[in-house]
């Protein structure tokens, strides 16, 4: 595109020098338009610049924020000590995490103590409480002791061997029957009670250690098997014993039925033969369970020994030669005793015989004959 004279003198109606700055001066109007309008621009963003694309906006003034001063020191205030605090030491202290050693985790929460806890004092029973088992196939529980002895109203101490861990409402219901029920019994037979006999307290195991039955008390820690409890007499209440006397074990089965849910002994199944089980276990419309017979003492017969050999007897040898040459004798002749036991049978049938053949006028004789019950 080429600008020439001639050509703008032709477009502009004008001519000469009032026509070049007539052309001047829109040139200049126009201009000035142009930049009053990308001022404007600048201002007022497009509505259509939604990338924000467009020319920047201007930016606000900033205005620099007072900070407040502290407050001058009173004159009443204690002065600083020159001695560096103790946690400006560079030794670390040892309650205090350093750099190198990780904070430790706070403690879990400990657990409310039971009520039964709490009345199963030294008192009563040495029962340590014991951390809760957490086994296999639900076993174990919780607020579990470890019953080392029971204490007697006397302070004298009944060991527990081995120590039983178990609930503390089943030590708790141990403790009882033997301060409660035991005592006077063994008071009854002069001595005190001195050692319980435990046979088997908390095992993670089916009911008789039967594979895939249901998971026994055992397994839950809420059964004792006792088998005997011994006094300090060095007597011992066997409870399974047929030696002891039957009116003593049926009172410790009076004891244990009315204080335990579950009583098994001889006769409920050949599991509890030789021991006694004891448990809590609850059941719908509370419902017991105490098999246990009580057999009778064993009959005390004395031994059947040979009887003593007389004093007018000959020696043993003699009598060996003589009971010899006897049965020699008796092989050789069978003949002639046979005879001889014939006529002695026919001896003894003459005398029948001849009543019958003197006369006929007496009635034949009847054999007697036995009457049926």
């Amino acid at each position: 595109m080429s600008f020439s004279l001639p050509d703008f003198r032709r477009k502009w109606s004008c001519r000469g020098y009032m026509s070049a700055r007539a052309a001047m001066v829109t040139a200049a109007l126009g201009l000035a338009l142009g930049f009053a309008g990308t001022a404007e621009a600048r201002r007022h963003a497009s509505p259509l610049d939604i990338f924000g694309i467009g020319a920047p906006r201007p930016r606000p003034a900033v205005h620099s924020a007072k900070i407040p001063l502290p407050r001058p020191r009173p004159e009443q205030a204690p002065k600083a000590s020159d001695e560096a605090p103790p946690e400006a030491d560079d030794k670390p202290l040892a309650d205090k995490p350093g750099a190198d050693k990780p904070a430790e985790a706070a403690p879990p929460p400990q657990k409310p103590v039971s009520a039964c806890r709490l009345a199963l004092t030294e008192e009563i029973a040495i029962a340590p409480s014991i951390p809760d088992i957490r086994g296999p196939g639900a076993c174990g529980g919780e607020d579990l002791v470890r019953l080392e002895a029971v204490v007697l109203p006397d302070k004298r101490k009944v060991t527990v061997k081995p120590a039983a861990i178990l609930r503390c409402t089943m030590a708790s219901a141990i403790a009882d029957w033997l301060r409660k029920d035991m005592v006077p019994l063994a008071t009854s037979l002069g001595s005190t009670i001195g050692e319980l006999d435990n046979f088997d307290s908390f095992e993670c195991r089916g009911r008789n250690r039967v594979t895939g039955a249901l998971l026994s008390e055992h397994g839950k820690a809420n059964a004792l098997d006792v088998r005997a409890v011994k006094l300090a007499n060095g007597q011992s209440i066997g409870l399974t014993d047929r030696t002891m006397s039957r009116e003593v074990r049926e009172r410790v089965l009076h004891s244990v039925c009315a204080r335990f849910s579950t009583v098994l002994g001889p006769g409920s199944d050949w599991y509890h033969e030789d021991h006694v089980h004891l448990d809590l276990a609850q059941r719908r419309n509370d419902y017991r369970i105490c098999q246990w017979n009580v057999w009778d003492p064993l009959p005390q017969v004395a031994p059947l020994l040979p009887a003593e050999r007389p004093e007018e007897a000959p020696p043993r040898e003699i009598a060996a030669k003589s009971e010899a040459k006897s049965e020699a004798k008796s092989e050789a002749k069978p003949e002639a005793k046979d005879g001889a036991d014939d006529e002695a049978v026919e001896k003894a049938q003459a005398p029948a015989e001849k009543p019958a053949a003197e006369g006929s006028k007496t009635k034949p004789h009847k054999p007697a004959t036995k009457k049926r019950r």
